[in-house]
C-alpha cells in the first residue's frame, strides 16, 4: 500500500519522572469477542522474521511455553513479527527478561522500501536504558521513571493500545498506565499499518545467554477512530431526513433529483437497489474537513461507491469530488471475463490510489467498516481496521488533478444499476456517522 515519504519527525512531551495513571480495564481473555491468541505456546507459527523494518538473525525459540529471544551468531539482533499486520489495536502479552538486556515491542513495521516507519515502546532493561519510552529513530517520548516499577527476575504484564491514523499509542505496565503518546497530526512519514514485532536488540555486550521470553500474547484489532463523542448519525428511520436520490446520466452532464420512495431503510440499514436508473444518494448538506464511518455489505456482483465531496453541478462526483470503490472483488473478473485496475478494487481511490492490500474486505454478505479521514489534500482510508493509505492528494494521479476539484461538497452512495445481482438490492449501509473538524 501507498506510505507517505519518509522524514523527520516531530518531537512530543516528555514524560518526565512521573507515571501516567491506572489501567482502565480488564486483560484480554481469548473467548471474549474479538480477541484472539497469536501463540500457541509450542511453536513459532504465525510468526516471521522477515517483512518489518528491523529484520536480523537473532535466535528466536520456544522454552518453557514462551517465546524465547538472543542474539544469534556475532551478537545479531533483529526482530520477530506477527504475520499479519494492524493498524488499531490492543495487543497484550507477559514478558520476563534477563538483566541487563534490550527488547521492545514495535508497532506498524513494513519494509524500508515502503517508506514508512512506525514506532517502538522500549523495553530496555539496562542501567541507562528505558521501559515504556516510545521510540522511532529518535525518542518521541522519554520514560524514566517506570523501569523503577518493572519487577526483576519475574513476568511482567504490558498491555498496549494502538490507535489512529496518526498513531495514538498508550502503554500499562502491571495495570499501572505508564505511557500516553499521540502522534501531531500528519506527521510525514510514518507507515499507515503493519506488523507487530518483538525485539531483541544486538551488539549490546550483554552477558552471553542473557534473554528475552513473551507468552499469553493476545490481540483485540480496533476500529481507526475509537472516540465517537461528538460525531453525527447520516442514518436515521428515513432517507429523506438527510439524503436525496440523484438519478444521473453522466455522458450527457444531466441530473434530476427525485424522492428516494425506491431506497428504503429498515432497522436503520439502508438498502441500495440493484435496478435502474442508476445515480445516487447525496447528503443534503456539503462537508469539507471531515471523519466519516459506516458499514456496508455486498450482494454478488455488486458495484458502489463511497463519494466525497461531491460537486451539485450534475457532474460524475467520482470526479468532481472523488470515490472510494466498493465492488465484488470477488467475483467481478470472473464473471465479467475483465481484468480489474488496481485502483478498481474495493478501498481504492477511484483512478488514483490502488487498496494495496488484498484479502481485507470479508465474503459478500458480511458487514465491513470503513473509515475516512479527509482534511484539506489529506485523504486516509481504513477497511474494517486496517488503514489502506493516507496520502497527500496534490501528489497522487488522478484526471482532473485534485487541485482542480472541489474542496467541499457531499458525501454519497452510489446506485449502479446492476442485472447480474439477484435480489433487488446490490448494497446495504448501516451506522453512518461523521465528525466534523
Amino acid at each position: 500500500a501507498d506510505a507517505l515519504a519518509t522524514a523527520g519527525c516531530v518531537l512530543g512531551a516528555e514524560a518526565g519522572a512521573e507515571l501516567v495513571g491506572k489501567f482502565d480495564g480488564a486483560r484480554l481473555v481469548v473467548d471474549e469477542p474479538g480477541v484472539r491468541s497469536l501463540f500457541d505456546g509450542k511453536s513459532l507459527d504465525g510468526w516471521v522474521t522477515r517483512g518489518g523494518r528491523y529484520d536480523g538473525d537473532a535466535s528466536w525459540t520456544v522454552e518453557d511455553g514462551a517465546l524465547t529471544g538472543r542474539v544469534g551468531a556475532n551478537g545479531a539482533g533483529g526482530l520477530i513479527y506477527t504475520a499479519q499486520p494492524f493498524t488499531s489495536f490492543e495487543f497484550e502479552l507477559e514478558t520476563k527478561i534477563d538483566y541487563p538486556f534490550d527488547s521492545g515491542i514495535f508497532l506498524r513495521m513494513v519494509p524500508p522500501d515502503q517508506g514508512g516507519r512506525g514506532a517502538q515502546v522500549t523495553l530496555d532493561y539496562r542501567a541507562d536504558g528505558e521501559i515504556g519510552a516510545i521510540y522511532s529513530d529518535e525518542f518521541l517520548q522519554h520514560n524514566t521513571a517506570a523501569k523503577e516499577r518493572f519487577k526483576k527476575g519475574e513476568w511482567n504484564q504490558f498491555r498496549v493500545r494502538c490507535t489512529g491514523f496518526d498513531m495514538h499509542i498508550q502503554v500499562w505496565m502491571n495495570g499501572e498506565k505508564i505511557t500516553d503518546y499521540a502522534l501531531p497530526d500528519a506527521t510525514p512519514g510514518f507507515a499507515p499499518h503493519g506488523l507487530i514485532g518483538l525485539q531483541v536488540h544486538g551488539d549490546r555486550d550483554d552477558p552471553p545467554g542473557n534473554k528475552v521470553q513473551f507468552r499469553n500474547i493476545r490481540i483485540r484489532p480496533l476500529p481507526v477512530f475509537e472516540e465517537t463523542m461528538g460525531w453525527t448519525a447520516l442514518l436515521g428511520e428515513s432517507v429523506s431526513s438527510a439524503w436525496e436520490a440523484v438519478d444521473s446520466d453522466w455522458a450527457t452532464s444531466s441530473s434530476t433529483t427525485s424522492t428516494p420512495n425506491d431506497y428504503t431503510v429498515e432497522k436503520g440499514v439502508l438498502a441500495i437497489p440493484s435496478t435502474e436508473p442508476s445515480g445516487y444518494l447525496r447528503t443534503k448538506e456539503d462537508f469539507e474537513d471531515f471523519r466519516l464511518k459506516l458499514e456496508f455489505k455486498l450482494a454478488r456482483m455488486a458495484n458502489s461507491g463511497l463519494f466525497l465531496r461531491g460537486a451539485r453541478d450534475g457532474s460524475n462526483p467520482a470526479y468532481s469530488g472523488c470515490e472510494i470503490q466498493l465492488l465484488d472483488d470477488f467475483n467481478w473478473e470472473a464473471e465479467t471475463k475483465s481484468e480489474l485496475k488496481d485502483w478498481q478494487f474495493t478501498g481504492s481511490l477511484y483512478g488514483s490510489v490502488p487498496a494495496g492490500l488484498k484479502n481485507v474486505m470479508r465474503p459478500i454478505g458480511e458487514w465491513n467498516s470503513l473509515e475516512v479521514l479527509y482534511r484539506g489534500s489529506r485523504l486516509a482510508v481504513a477497511l474494517n481496521g486496517l488503514a489502506l493509505y493516507d496520502v497527500d492528494t496534490k501528489n497522487v494521479p488522478g484526471d482532473p488533478p485534485f487541485a482542480k476539484r472541489a474542496a467541499r461538497g457531499f458525501i454519497g452512495l452510489q446506485r449502479y444499476a446492476a442485472p447480474s445481482v439477484d435480489g433487488s438490492a446490490a448494497a446495504w449501509v448501516r451506522n453512518v456517522f461523521v465528525q466534523r473538524f
